[in-house]
């Protein structure tokens, strides 16, 4: 029975509404773009804030990056063409670590060198990364062709080389891409791989990998290229011997990065009488990520908010307008026995309905906007359940709470006052 009335007061405000079309609608639009805007700034801060604690999780959670830097001594006095910049990590430095720390699982040292790569008349510059194969359990890319390389490729100091894959397209184009013979600077390398890549900034982290790189084992860089290089810029000559460019350190579980990082930091410090290595930990940049868009979503989340505030003023007012411009039905059907709460609840059903109506209207509009911005100008979005049942249950909300007062207000009329109403 009370599903029944329920439905009649239902359908009852709904064609009141439909007797004023036009004001209806405009009524709405408040709704419309307050839900559309709640919709469309979450999906938009969940995509930004997803792709950076995405390239953030590349990383590995549970890995440590340790890059050489030039300290501010080197830097002061780099402009002298006789003087050698001696800095960075160390042989030592790697297998110091990986036997101090009972946590580490594995490290990986990682040379590099900026090399000419020549296949046949095709050359590109590569970055080449000296590794262990230990570098592809810790960064994990596909592999495209062949494999990676292995613990004999390293021991046995074979010329093996894995490539990316922008790279392998620039230099092998339509050939055969497994065994062909790579020359980087003066020595062939057989190319036994191709791998994807990743590229760019992790929060202020350098992922290890770019797209132009070559990797071969460590023991071999070393042996053709030795520790010293030297290079020309804006016309001066610069030389710099550093042994280990970069280490990254995996420990075993999440709970044991943080403390390993400040270990492995004070280590450095009792070797390194310069500060010529910089510490960097995945996990804390996760964490602040994750930090700054609960932050970034409570700002939208507000900003649209007000917008829906707007929205519910605004049907505040209209329904006031209508409880005064239907004073005289109110006094006949509180004259022929309807109860107080039987009008609250007529006029707030209208006001909800509104509010419901604008609200699916909205979401509409806000998955329709984020689809957009991401057609056009390739930047993600993420439209979660929460960023749609959240603004509906909002619109629900300003509903009841903006057309309560214009209700209670209809109930209190006098049947007598309201009778005599023209």
């Amino acid at each position: 029975m009370r599903q029944i009335k329920l439905a009649r007061n239902i359908l009852l405000g709904i064609e009141d509404l439909l007797l004023h079309k036009l004001r209806s609608f405009l009524t709405t639009l408040g709704i419309v773009f307050g839900v559309g805007s709640v919709v469309a700034m979450l999906s938009v801060g969940e995509g930004a804030s997803k792709e950076a604690m995405d390239q953030i999780r590349k990383l590995g959670s549970n890995n440590i990056i340790v890059n050489s830097i030039k300290s501010v001594e080197e830097e002061s006095t780099s402009t002298t063409h006789s003087h050698l910049a001696i800095y960075g990590l160390t042989y030592e430095d790697c297998a110091r670590v990986a036997e101090t720390f009972k946590a580490i699982r594995q490290t990986a040292p990682v040379k590099l060198i900026r090399k000419e790569g020549r296949l046949g008349e095709r050359a590109m510059e590569l970055r080449v990364v000296g590794t262990s194969p230990v570098w592809f359990d810790l960064v994990q890319r596909p592999i495209v062709a062949g494999r990676v390389l292995i613990a004999s490729d390293d021991n046995e100091r074979a010329p093996a080389a894995v490539l990316t894959e922008h790279g392998a397209r620039k230099l092998l184009a339509a050939e055969n891409t497994i065994g062909q013979s790579l020359k980087i600077g003066g020595d062939r390398f057989e190319i036994v791989g191709i791998v994807k890549s990743e590229s760019g900034l992790a929060g202020n982290i350098q992922i290890p990998d770019q797209e132009v790189d070559v990797y071969i084992p460590i023991n071999v860089a070393r042996s053709y290229f030795g520790d010293i290089m030297a290079r020309m810029t804006s016309g001066s000559f610069e030389r710099e011997m550093v042994e280990l460019h970069q280490m990254i350190v995996q420990v075993d579980s999440t709970e044991d990065v943080e403390p390993t990082a400040k270990g492995i930091e004070d280590m450095l410090k009792r070797f390194h009488k310069k500060q010529d290595y910089l510490v960097s930990v995945p996990l804390a940049l996760l964490r602040q990520a994750e930090a700054t868009k609960r932050t970034f979503n409570i700002v939208l989340g507000s900003i649209a908010g007000i917008s829906l505030l707007v929205g519910g003023i605004g049907i505040m007012n209209i329904m006031l307008a209508s409880v005064t411009e239907r004073t005289r039905e109110i006094g006949i059907r509180r004259a022929i026995g309807a109860k107080r709460r039987q009008i609250i609840s007529q006029f707030l059903i209208e006001t909800v309905v509104l509010s419901i109506i604008g609200g699916l209207i909205g979401i509409g509009l806000g998955v329709l906007v984020p689809f957009l911005i991401t057609y056009f100008s390739d930047m993600p979005t993420v439209i979660t359940a929460a960023s749609i049942v959240l603004p509906l249950v909002i619109s629900f909300g300003v509903g009841i709470i903006f057309g309560l007062y214009p209700a209670i207000r209809a109930a209190k009329v006098d049947p007598i006052v309201a009778l005599r109403h023209e």
